[in-house]
């Protein structure tokens, strides 16, 4: 299939990613914050540089857009044309993702990765899980 677009529109579109403050993120963070969770952002001491930090639950969450961290839905699939560039440029991208969680385990971080398609569901079951750490935190020894 060939590309819909000109050079000079992909190269304008592709400039105009942004890396942080993502439509996705934010909306990661409001759902957060209603839920009564305080964080971090893009907290640089941190291999990756997490979009939040939850330091109370030693969490990190990664919200990665599909197509650049290379995701297997319908939104990560790669372009066709200059595709050695591509292939070259996503791979990099996964293999730095894998890196980058694998060092923060090693460092007592529980990372989590919430991706673009499943904004809503990844949300849920974050939220899930932090008010389940929160409630044990707070159990009173028996």
């Amino acid at each position: 299939m060939t590309d819909r677009v000109t050079v000079a529109q992909r190269s304008r579109m592709m400039a105009a990613v942004r890396g942080v403050n993502t439509l996705p993120e934010i909306f990661v963070r409001k759902r957060l914050h209603a839920a009564g969770f305080r964080y971090r952002l893009h907290a640089g001491g941190l291999s990756g540089k997490p979009d939040i930090v939850l330091p109370r639950f030693r969490t990190v969450v990664f919200v990665h857009g599909c197509f650049w961290h290379g995701h297997s839905c319908p939104r990560g699939k790669r372009p066709t044309s200059n595709l050695k560039f591509w292939n070259t440029k996503i791979d990099g991208n996964i293999r730095r993702d894998r890196r980058n969680r694998a060092s923060l385990r090693a460092t007592g971080w529980k990372p989590v990765v919430i991706w673009q398609c499943a904004l809503e569901r990844g949300v849920s079951a974050l939220i899930k899980r932090l008010q389940v750490l929160d409630a044990s935190a707070h159990a009173s020894p028996e």
